[in-house]
């Protein structure tokens, strides 16, 4: 049976793959997708099954199944990385750009539609439009308002994602300072506002708190990679493993060992039927059935579990699921409760949003199948068919003590939005499981030191505590959640790229003093906190990390599969008649700006700013002549030289640092065309050379199409005429 199944599944040569590929492209493929418009947003089972789940009063009911069937509005976030920035975008937002937008004389009546400051989000910053993706993108009337968004959310200004998708970081209460796991990261924007909130001391460029952004899918991870590199920190990390069964991050102590790091804040947005999002992908309506939510349980409370495990006694950990079904949420907090013995609980954190509209969690709930939609009340009714999907832990308890009221549903109805469901847990003391290893490893101390002080008076005395029991606690802890018992098991090999490795500076690093001297780099900066991602060859990209991150990275080499981290803050810019081969890399210049020295510093003001701006393409640079006498004598100094350098603008209510090239007689912004518009809008310019509307560039496609296809006509016309004359002339002649 064996040989049969390898000699089946041997590989196949090239040129029978070339020949299989080939007969596949002749045969027709069947689409079965539906277009979202054409598909029917009903079904009986999802009506039948939630309404026997009572998961709404009766009486808004069909409030929330008509709100279903709509479309999701658009919501949008201000990124709040640099406070400045964010106050004056949102000034934007709201005076101007909003207004416009509302009041535009060609827009008409039904489709002015006025933006929604959602209540609960902090300093307003988070905003709704009641209208959908499909409107924006669609309608011309909008255009400007897509561009908008397009631009500054690629800038990492601002952040499109889904109004209830914004909860869980704001019910974590994240600092400064905290260690922060999110176990189920992509796409990311959650990751992203996490990053925001360690930042958000604008006095402190480089905070002592981290984010661990983990996704088991490796292409979702460079996903994730794009929406991290937006916001330019250098306190996060991207890792790729299986959540359930994620290893432990290790740390180097100030003892010098490797020990496990205990998170501040755990983050676990596990995956779901996604039941709540069936307003932005209808498609779900023709796939639901209640054994997706069954099916899912188990992995769910195997991801939320692990993540307590990593979790520090006194942290948060917040449980979230876009989904509507009490087996996907309820029924997994009370089995974590259960399971661990109280060693965690639920958070009241009602008072954290309080204007925030939400229906308490369920204390009561009926497991289902496909043959009882209506659901079980006992484990004992199950068939025994079903009793791989249906298991006794998922049946509620009853238990007042456990509080799942305090589990927060959001319902579509109440504001407008998706279905989802968050909950949130503090760890009041250790688990059974880590309780009985600190025993064990306090016991076989005790035992060990009474040995060494009995060998020490000539006497002899046995440990108590069992020799394989010692030698477990003696060794350090394993970097994964069970210790993998000796066998001959193959590991499970890890997906994806092999990753180039993270090559820290030395003392000895070649490249470092040319840098150091020609931007005068303070020396308070932790130069060995610099990175390259190449072994051999031309360093082209200098990474600046964090302390701890950079202690992460080297004690978990071999243990964690991490696909980026750093932020780009030198790049390899060769130039004869540059001093350094570096330049200054925008996205890092937040978090060194302080340790550059006055040397190439520029101060410069607004209406110079703009102008420098307005003239940044290396073909018409801004001219010297054109700025102030005393900024074009600071840049004319002869040990200035040509190279990078900081321009600033020290206004009190907008400070901004953008990166500068100096030219032989001119002088532009080094920045990308998406921060280029973003720092004119900011300054108050005017952007709309900048806007491509593609409404208008596809009608002026269509009319050179037109007028293409009607001098063709002229020329076929004038062909026919000529060739008609040519007939007649020569039948006259016959």
């Amino acid at each position: 049976m064996a040989k049969g199944r390898r000699f089946h599944n041997r590989q196949k040569s090239f040129a029978q793959k070339r020949r299989e590929k080939s007969q596949n492209k002749e045969k027709p493929r069947t689409d079965t997708r539906q277009n979202y418009a054409e598909i029917v947003r009903e079904n009986k089972d999802f009506e039948q099954y939630y309404k026997a789940q009572k998961i709404c009063p009766e009486a808004e009911w069909d409030s929330m199944l008509e709100s279903l069937k709509k479309d999701l509005p658009t919501a949008f976030r201000i990124t709040n990385c640099s406070p400045g920035e964010a106050k004056a975008l949102l000034s934007i937002v709201e005076s101007k750009f909003f207004k416009e937008l509302v009041n535009d004389q060609e827009t008409s009546e039904e489709e002015k539609v006025a933006p929604i400051c959602m209540p609960w989000y902090p300093e307003r910053m988070g905003w709704q439009l009641q209208l959908s993706r499909k409107d924006i993108r669609r309608s011309q009337a909008y255009s400007k308002l897509h561009q908008f968004l397009i631009l500054e959310t690629a800038g990492g200004n601002t952040s499109r994602q889904e109004a209830v998708s914004m909860i869980p970081p704001l019910l974590l209460d994240v600092q400064t300072h905290h260690k922060v796991l999110d176990m189920c990261a992509a796409p990311g924007s959650k990751t992203a506002q996490i990053i925001e909130m360690i930042h958000a001391a604008d006095s402190n460029p480089v905070p002592s708190g981290l984010v661990v952004a983990n996704d088991v899918d490796n292409n979702r991870c460079y996903m994730l990679v794009h929406q991290a590199k937006r916001l330019n920190s250098p306190c996060a990390i991207i890792t790729n493993h299986d959540a359930s069964v994620m290893p432990n991050v290790l740390y180097t102590n100030e003892e010098g060992q490797k020990v496990p790091m205990k998170f501040d804040r755990v983050l676990c947005d596990v995956p779901c039927t996604g039941d709540g999002t069936m307003r932005k992908n209808p498609d779900i309506w023709t796939k639901w059935t209640p054994s997706n939510g069954n099916n899912l349980h188990g992995i769910q409370y195997r991801i939320v579990k692990r993540g307590v495990e990593m979790l520090a006694v006194g942290g948060k950990i917040a449980y979230s699921t876009c989904s509507l079904n009490p087996l996907e949420d309820e029924a997994v907090i009370q089995r974590l409760i259960v399971e661990t013995q109280g060693a965690v609980q639920l958070v009241d954190v009602s008072q954290m949003v309080p204007a925030l509209k939400y229906a308490p969690g369920l204390s009561h709930w009926k497991p289902a199948s496909k043959d009882n939609l209506d659901g079980y009340n006992s484990f004992e009714e199950v068939p025994e068919k079903w009793h791989t999907q249906v298991r006794p832990s998922m049946f509620p308890t009853g238990d007042p003590s456990f509080h799942l009221e305090r589990c927060l549903r959001l319902l579509p109805h109440q504001q407008d939005t998706g279905g989802f469901f968050i909950a949130v847990l503090e760890k009041v003391r250790p688990l059974p499981s880590e309780q009985t290893k600190i025993d064990r490893e306090a016991a076989y101390k005790s035992n060990l030191a009474t040995e060494q002080e009995a060998a020490a008076n000539g006497t002899e005395e046995k440990c108590d505590v069992p020799a394989d029991d010692g030698a477990d606690v003696a060794e350090p802890l394993a970097s994964s959640p069970s210790r993998e018992p000796p066998s001959k098991k193959r590991k499970r090999q890890p997906q994806g790229f092999k990753e180039d490795p993270f090559v820290f500076f030395t003392e000895e690093e070649v490249v470092w003093p040319a840098i150091r001297d020609f931007y005068e780099i303070s020396p308070s900066l932790p130069t060995d906190c610099l990175l390259t991602r190449c072994l051999v060859g031309k360093k082209k990209i200098i990474y600046f990390t964090s302390p701890m991150v950079k202690n992460i990275i080297q004690a978990n080499e071999g243990n964690l599969k991490i696909i980026n981290t750093g932020v780009k803050c030198f790049v390899r810019c060769d130039n004869k008649v540059m001093s350094c081969a570096f330049r200054l890399g925008q996205e890092g210049l937040s978090s060194l700006k302080s340790f550059i020295g006055e040397k190439r510093k520029v101060r410069v003001n607004r209406e110079e700013l703009i102008t420098i701006l307005n003239n940044s393409t290396p073909e018409h640079p801004t001219d010297l002549d054109k700025l102030r006498p005393e900024t074009k004598q600071l840049l004319g100094r002869d040990d200035f030289g040509i190279g990078s350098c900081l321009l600033e603008l020290q206004e009190e209510d907008l400070p901004l640092s953008i990166v500068g090239w100096r030219g032989k007689s001119s002088v532009r912004a080094y920045v990308s065309g998406n921060d280029l518009v973003h720092y004119l809008r900011l300054l108050g310019a005017d952007v709309t050379k900048f806007e491509v509307n593609k409404f208008d560039k596809k009608k002026t496609s269509e009319s050179e199409l037109n007028e293409e296809d009607a001098e063709n006509k002229e020329t076929n016309s004038a062909s026919a005429d000529q060739a008609e004359g040519e007939s007649t002339v020569e039948s006259a002649v016959a």
